[in-house]
C-alpha cells in the first residue's frame, strides 16, 4: 500500500512538473507543439480552455489506443485528464512568467521542453502506464510495422495541419520543437540515467486479473 500510495503521488507530481513545461512553450509564443496547435484551435470553435481542449483530445486518444488494443494504465487516464487541469491552473492564473524579449521567449521554450523531460520522467518512472499521445505512437508503430520516428512525424504532421486549419498557432517554435523536442527530452532523460525500455508498468487490466484471482479465491475458501 505505501509503495503504490508513493507511486501515485509521483505521478502527480510528474503531471505537475510536466504541465509547466507545456505552459512555458505556450507562453514563449513562437508557435506550439504540434499536438497543442490542435488543443489551441479546439479552444476557437469550442467554449473550452486550452487544458479542456487537452483532455478531450487525450480522451479520444486513448479510445483509438482501445481499438488498436494497446494497454491502458492508471497513468495513461490520468495524464489525460490532470495534466489538462494543471495547464488551465497554471495559465488561468498566470503562474508561468511571459517575456517581451525574443531572446527569453525563445529560452523559455527550450526550458519548457526540457521541464516537460524531467516531468515526463518522474510520471513515467512511477510504472504506471504511458501518456495516451505516446501510447497511441506505440500502437500505431506495431499496426503499420513503419518506425517510430516516421509515426511520429506522420502524426504530428496530420495534428498540426487539422490544428493550423482550426486556428491554432503555428510557428518557428512549432517547427523546434518537433524536431528538437526528442533530442532535449533525451537530454533531461540521460541527466538523471533514466531508460524508458526499462520501466516495467503495471495496467489497469492487471488490478482487474487481480482482483478477479482474488475474488475467485475467496469463494473458494468460503466453499
Amino acid at each position: 500500500m505505501k509503495k503504490t500510495v508513493i507511486g501515485f503521488i509521483r505521478l502527480f507530481v510528474g503531471y505537475f512538473i510536466y504541465a509547466i513545461g507545456i505552459v512555458m512553450t505556450i507562453n514563449a509564443a513562437l508557435g506550439l507543439a504540434p499536438w497543442d496547435v490542435l488543443h489551441q484551435g479546439l479552444t476557437n470553435i469550442l467554449p473550452i480552455t486550452m487544458g479542456q481542449g487537452s483532455i478531450a483530445v487525450g480522451f479520444m486518444v486513448i479510445l483509438v489506443n482501445v481499438i488498436l488494443k494497446e494497454n491502458i494504465g492508471w497513468a495513461t487516464v490520468f495524464n489525460m485528464i490532470f495534466i489538462g487541469i494543471f495547464m488551465d491552473v497554471l495559465m488561468l492564473n498566470n503562474l508561468v512568467p511571459v517575456f517581451n524579449n525574443l531572446f527569453l521567449r525563445f529560452i523559455t521554450m527550450l526550458l519548457g521542453i526540457l521541464v516537460s523531460g524531467y516531468g515526463g520522467f518522474i510520471y513515467i518512472g512511477a510504472g504506471y502506464g504511458i501518456g495516451p499521445r505516446d501510447g497511441l505512437m506505440v500502437a500505431l508503430t506495431r499496426k503499420t510495422k513503419k518506425s517510430i520516428r516516421f509515426v511520429k512525424n506522420t502524426t504530428e504532421i496530420i495534428v498540426v495541419a487539422i490544428g493550423f486549419l482550426l486556428g491554432g498557432s503555428v510557428g518557428i517554435g512549432t517547427a523546434v520543437m518537433s524536431l528538437a523536442g526528442g533530442y532535449l527530452f533525451q537530454f533531461a532523460f540521460k541527466t538523471v540515467n533514466f531508460n524508458v525500455t526499462e520501466i516495467k508498468h503495471r495496467y489497469i487490466k492487471d488490478d482487474i486479473n487481480f482482483i478477479k484471482e482474488r475474488l475467485i479465491k475467496n469463494k473458494e475458501g468460503e466453499a
